[in-house]
């Protein structure tokens, strides 16, 4: 979460938002292993209405998304992954992630079968946050615990509490 405190500051934060100067990273639990130690998926996304609810799916004629992402563990089964989306579509990360045939843990939408073993929780986590909010100061850079919920999962992926900069 990145707040403003005043409305030079919040318009400050909304252009290097949109302009995508802010590098997000997130950190994902996927069923399977990729086919390399690294890529990038560039699939534009299309929201796409359903009796039952939307969700996104990969489309031509859809926004353009980019995704890079980098394996960090795993564990036979589950893939650690560290993601950073280029640009910032709605369920990006689980729209990729699934088109590559890697569906997140737990997640409902785009990876089915995979609840269980999150307790029913989408096993992504928003990790990092580095912002360059004054041209004449290092970039502000945040760090987010990961939630007690998901470190058994991520534990046996090869992730330890000192994997803070990973």
């Amino acid at each position: 979460l990145v707040l403003g405190r005043h409305r030079r500051a919040l318009a400050r934060l909304g252009a290097l938002f949109a302009e995508g100067l802010a590098r997000k990273t997130y950190w994902a639990l996927v069923v399977g292993r990729p086919r390399g130690d690294s890529g990038r998926v560039d699939l534009p996304l299309k929201k796409r209405a359903a009796t039952y609810g939307w969700r996104m799916e990969t489309d031509r004629a859809g926004q353009p998304a980019v995704t890079e992402w980098r394996l960090l563990g795993g564990d036979g089964r589950l893939s650690w992954l560290e993601c950073r989306p280029l640009t910032g579509r709605t369920h990006q990360i689980r729209a990729h992630c699934a088109a590559l045939g890697l569906p997140l843990v737990g997640d409902a939408i785009y990876g089915r079968g995979t609840g269980t073993l999150a307790g029913d929780r989408l096993a992504l986590h928003a990790r990092a946050i580095s912002l360059p909010f004054d041209p004449r100061r290092p970039p502000i850079q945040a760090y987010a615990p990961l939630p007690d919920h998901l470190t058994a999962l991520f534990a046996a992926c090869g992730w330890t509490p000192d994997a803070v900069g990973r």
